[in-house]
C-alpha cells in the first residue's frame, strides 16, 4: 500500500548536506517525492512509497547526516500526489 507523508524537520538541517543525503536515503529506501530547504530554517519533505520502506526512511530522518543536530521531526500522513521520483528542489 503507497502512503504519502509530509515530513517538516527542525533544528541545525541547512548547510550540513542534508538535501543530498535525503535524496540518497530516498532512493535506498525506494520512496519518491521531494526535499527542500525552507525560509524558517526548516527541511521539508515529501515521501511516498510502502509503508515499511517510508519507516525506515523516517528512521533516517530522525538522524539526518552527521553534521546535522535534529530537534524535532513533524510527520503527517496526507493523500498520494503520485510523484514518480525523488528530486531535490532549491
Amino acid at each position: 500500500m503507497q502512503v504519502h507523508y509530509t515530513i517538516r524537520i527542525f533544528g541545525k538541517v541547512q548547510k550540513v548536506g542534508f538535501r543530498y543525503h535525503a535524496y540518497v536515503n530516498a532512493i535506498r529506501n525506494n520512496i519518491s517525492g521531494l526535499v527542500r530547504n525552507e525560509s524558517d530554517g526548516t527541511v521539508y519533505i515529501e515521501a511516498e512509497g510502502d509503508l515499511d520502506d517510508l519507516e525506515n526512511y523516517l528512521k533516517w530522518c530522525q538522524n539526518g547526516p552527521q553534521w546535522a543536530t535534529i530537534d524535532r521531526v513533524d510527520v503527517r500522513k496526507a493523500p498520494l500526489n503520485n510523484h514518480t521520483e525523488f528530486v531535490i528542489q532549491h
